[in-house]
């Protein structure tokens, strides 16, 4: 039988494992893996920086539910992935990165690019590993994959010494049956005591509502979420990365009156999320201090661990909990319950959609940023894929575009990383080829990875790019912030430059027209973006997330 290399032993794993696409830079050692990758029918996705390899897999694997795999280069090429991979880590997605590094016969000579890349990954990974033995790689390769997804999703990196890539091994002595092994795919019940505890406490309760976040995507669960939410008539609210598992304009969504739910509530679900800051760790003043906490969440410890003690506490796969509360509600709990706490929840909607001058900038200068999002929101198509980025377009937007389909809105995430955008946009591309996929950048965060518009370009990758130009980092109407300005930079001339569609836009009339000229191009496969120029004194002023802001 013919002699295998570890490179082609771990491109033949991953394509057994159903890996379709891996983005990636090319570089030694990992050369021959990537190649060879090719040779099996995977598509390669050379991007234009690392760090924009693990943002595009986040992106990928949030809309897919599955892990993603990106390769890098040994030395600069792995430390250029961290914050891509401590950006899935926060936010518990399952991207798997195999980096080459110097050889493992050669460790401790400082030799070429020797650097402990394990060490370094391993804060910032859910699990680490390096091959050290060329049969065991099939082995693995599945367990790195079956790592990412098992219970609380999260990023794997696999170190790939040189000499191991490159040393080879009789066929006859692999063990490929663990590259065929299916990923687990569990769901795990809630201890029906406490289920049978939630459903008491639905039933005493005057104004419950649930929090919920990315667990409902991992899990699938957004049918059985929405059905719980209309037998039961409880309002909902969603993290930012949570939005779309029920529709924003669903009759039960009241999202100008998330604060005064919040505070008001006398039983809070949170469901699938961390009680991190995103939500204030569901404490007061945030949250009304007597109500009654329960979490469903896959981790146990993080139910243990929550800032906020938490009533009733029920560790479960959030598809499977949602069934059970679904059976345990029926004959007590339905819509009439809580009729009333969404007749004052629906009113106070209105008060604040309505009141003089709601979300009604002024047209004194430039165009607010707030006119460009609503011209967005109303020019794409429900099902798109937002993938948002920056300050002020980030804030603004929260309030601004609304999200109908589970996964559909991408953005920095819990971390607050950014540079996401186009990247992201590039990874929701490949994964949602079928779907309209909008990338929303303030100027300063394009800046960060600007040149994946180049990788989008090469391979083919149709995006709408639209900018909001306010001058540079953040709203700044005083204009005293340090490093603040960047000048109003001809980000379309860039786009045009690399082969690309762009438009310039001055007028808050000419916003519209020009996203229908620019999505008439990316309908024929380019990538096109509108450069909006926006005023540099709006400044988002809703609620804060943290206790200081840039």
């Amino acid at each position: 039988m013919a002699e295998l290399t570890g490179s082609e032993i771990i491109a033949k794993c991953l394509q057994k494992a159903g890996i379709k696409d891996i983005f990636y830079i090319m570089g030694g050692p990992m050369l021959l893996a990537e190649a060879t990758a090719i040779k099996e029918g995977i598509r390669m996705i050379d991007v234009r920086h690392e760090q924009a390899a693990a943002f595009a897999c986040q992106a990928y694997s949030r809309l897919r539910q599955t892990p993603s795999v990106c390769m890098a280069a040994s030395g600069p090429g792995v430390t250029n992935l961290i914050t891509g991979m401590a950006n899935a880590l926060v936010d518990c997605c399952p991207v798997v990165a195999f980096g080459g590094s110097s050889p493992i016969s050669q460790f401790g000579r400082q030799v070429f690019q020797e650097i402990d890349q394990v060490e370094l990954m391993r804060g910032c990974c859910k699990h680490v590993d390096r091959i050290i033995n060329l049969k065991r790689i099939p082995q693995q390769v599945s367990f790195a994959l079956q790592q990412a997804m098992a219970g609380k999703p999260g990023p794997v990196y696999v170190d790939c010494p040189g000499d191991m890539l490159y040393q080879k091994i009789d066929e006859n002595l692999i063990d490929w049956s663990f590259a065929e092994r299916p990923l687990m795919d569990s769901r795990s019940l809630g201890d029906p005591r406490q289920v049978a505890a939630l459903v008491a406490a639905l039933q005493k309760a005057e104004r419950p509502l649930i929090v919920s976040g990315s667990g409902v995507i991992w899990s699938r669960a957004w049918t059985e979420m929405q059905q719980f939410v209309e037998a039961a008539g409880v309002p909902f609210y969603t993290t930012p990365q949570g939005r779309g598992v029920v529709p924003d304009d669903h009759e039960y969504s009241y999202l100008a009156m998330r604060s005064s739910a919040f505070r008001d509530a006398d039983l809070i679900i949170v469901l699938g999320t961390r009680m991190n800051y995103i939500i204030g760790h569901a404490s007061p003043p945030r949250f009304g201090p007597n109500a009654t906490i329960a979490r469903i969440d896959v981790d146990a410890g993080e139910i243990a661990m929550a800032a906020r003690y938490v009533d009733i506490p029920i560790v479960g796969d959030c598809k499977a909990v949602l069934g059970q509360l679904l059976e345990g509600i029926k004959g007590k709990v339905s819509p009439g319950n809580f009729k009333a706490w969404r007749q004052k929840l629906s009113e106070g909607e209105q008060q604040k959609r309505t009141a003089a001058g709601a979300n009604r900038p002024a047209d004194d200068g430039d165009i607010h940023p707030v006119r460009m999002l609503e011209a967005v929101r109303d020019f794409m198509n429900r099902d798109a894929i937002l993938c948002v980025d920056g300050q002020e377009t980030l804030n603004f937007g929260r309030q601004t575009m609304p999200t109908f389909s589970p996964g559909h809105r991408l953005n920095s995430g819990p971390f607050g990383t950014m540079g996401v955008g186009l990247p992201f946009g590039v990874g929701a591309k490949v994964a949602c080829p079928d779907k309209q996929v909008i990338v929303v950048h303030g100027d300063g965060s394009m800046g960060m990875n600007a040149m994946e518009m180049d990788t989008a370009i090469r391979h083919k990758i149709p995006l709408l790019i639209v900018i909001s130009l306010n001058g540079g980092w953040t709203g700044d109407p005083k204009r005293e912030k340090p490093g603040r300005d960047l000048g109003y930079m001809r980000y379309d001339l860039m786009c045009e430059a690399l082969g690309g569609y762009g438009q310039y836009v001055t007028k808050p009339e000419d916003i519209t027209p020009a996203l229908v000229r620019a999505q008439a191009e990316v309908d024929k496969g380019r990538v096109a973006l509108v450069n909006v120029r926006t005023d540099y004194r709006a400044r988002y002023a809703g609620a804060s997330f943290s206790d200081y802001s840039t």
